[in-house]
């Protein structure tokens, strides 16, 4: 991938899309993506994405990095959740300590990277790190990853003092380190290859360790990149919010090639009916709509639109990518319901891209109740009366 050519990402990402597509039998069967569909993943850049300048990276935008995803999710939802989370994972690994950073990428930027972000496990401190065991359920791609980034709770300082609670902290562990435990049968999102990490008193040194803190505020020790020093508030749920614009473009795609060849009982065409052409238009706007608000919490995040006022920020764009979640819900729920008793064969697209979508949604990051619960506590806090309309 030439250096410097930010737009790269994008155009190959409707190649990563046609030779996933092509895979996605072999997917659904082995419960992760084939080696084939790895390959195109980091060939097209996502894996470098994030990664910093100095590692031979691109330091790239969230608003390319969404598009390109959501163009790989027409082929595939599990590739491109399996393209997303890589490179939000090395945006992680950035904030790592400089030592930390250069051992990571010391063969270049790409460098597949799982990453395990709710806390489990144990960590305890010895001479010059941790030790650390546990197992971390549903971490994507992990059967393919060089490095996990575990995410672990580590004893507080004045354990005595209720006020003190545990610091959250992510550590990095090489593939040697780690085992996998055949976890992962699902609905939807079957190629995603979600497995559980293990860990048995693997030793991680001081400099493979941050403090989930330091992402949240946006501090990376070695960046002055806009990706590396915008707040975990900024970015949200993009890294899961994004495929599934893909796998419901692909739906309505897969369902308009279908619906133009059917007939019904009477002999008319499906597809000259009112209602199966409402049916599309509704699901078409609401896709357009959903990927609207998403390209606005990119384009926020990349700086291209100001941030919110006050503490709008902290809660809107977390709210705008749930209820895009849900408008993507309504869109493919609708077509894959008018597909009728032949939409519901295995072979069907539709279905496919129906059940992940459905699963991919149950994400807890991209719950509107509780999404929308903190954007409503601070809209009705009366702090919005000093910052302006509500948006």
């Amino acid at each position: 991938m030439p250096e410097g050519d930010k737009s790269t990402i994008v155009t190959r990402a409707p190649g990563v899309a046609e030779i996933a597509a092509r895979h996605t039998d072999e997917a659904e069967t082995a419960r992760r993506l084939s080696p084939e569909v790895v390959r195109a993943v980091l060939d097209a850049g996502f894996a470098r994405h994030f990664v910093p300048v100095a590692h031979g990276g691109e330091a790239g935008g969230f608003s390319e990095l969404t598009s390109a995803v959501g163009l790989v999710g027409e082929g595939c939802t599990s590739a491109a959740w399996a393209a997303s989370l890589a490179a939000y994972a090395g945006r992680y690994a950035a904030f790592l300590p400089a030592e930390g950073q250069a051992e990571i990428w010391a063969d270049g930027p790409d460098v597949l990277l799982a990453g395990a972000l709710m806390p489990s496990g144990k960590a305890e401190p010895v001479a010059g790190g941790w030790r650390l065991s546990g197992e971390w359920k549903y971490i994507s791609g992990v059967h393919f990853a060089d490095w996990a980034l575990a995410c672990a709770a580590v004893p507080a300082e004045r354990p005595e003092d209720p006020d003190v609670r545990p610091e959250v902290r992510f550590f990095a562990v090489p593939r040697t380190d780690f085992s996998i435990e055949d976890s992962w049968f699902t609905v939807g999102m079957r190629g995603t290859g979600s497995d559980t990490l293990v860990l048995s008193d693997a030793f991680v040194p001081e400099h493979r360790t941050l403090a989930r803190s330091v992402v949240h505020a946006g501090r990376a020790p070695a960046s002055d990149a806009r990706c590396h020093i915008v707040p975990m508030h900024a970015v949200n749920a993009l890294p899961f919010a994004a495929p599934l614009v893909g796998a419901a473009r692909g739906a309505l795609r897969a369902w308009i090639a279908r619906t133009g060849a059917r007939v019904d009982r009477r002999g008319q065409a499906v597809g000259e009916k009112p209602s199966t052409q409402v049916a599309l238009a509704r699901s078409a706007a609401e896709v357009d709509a959903a990927e609207l608000l998403i390209l606005r919490t990119a384009a926020i995040a990349d700086g291209a639109e100001k941030y919110p006022p006050g503490g709008e920020a902290a809660v809107r764009g977390a709210r705008d990518l749930a209820l895009a979640v849900e408008l993507l819900v309504s869109a493919v729920d609708r077509v894959f319901r008018a597909s009728g008793t032949s939409g519901q064969s295995s072979s069907d697209p539709v279905q496919r891209f129906w059940r992940d979508v459905n699963s991919a949604a149950s994400h807890v990051a991209l719950s509107f109740e509780t999404t929308g619960a903190a954007y409503g506590a601070w809209a009705l806090s009366g702090e919005e009366r000093g910052a302006g309309a509500v948006r």
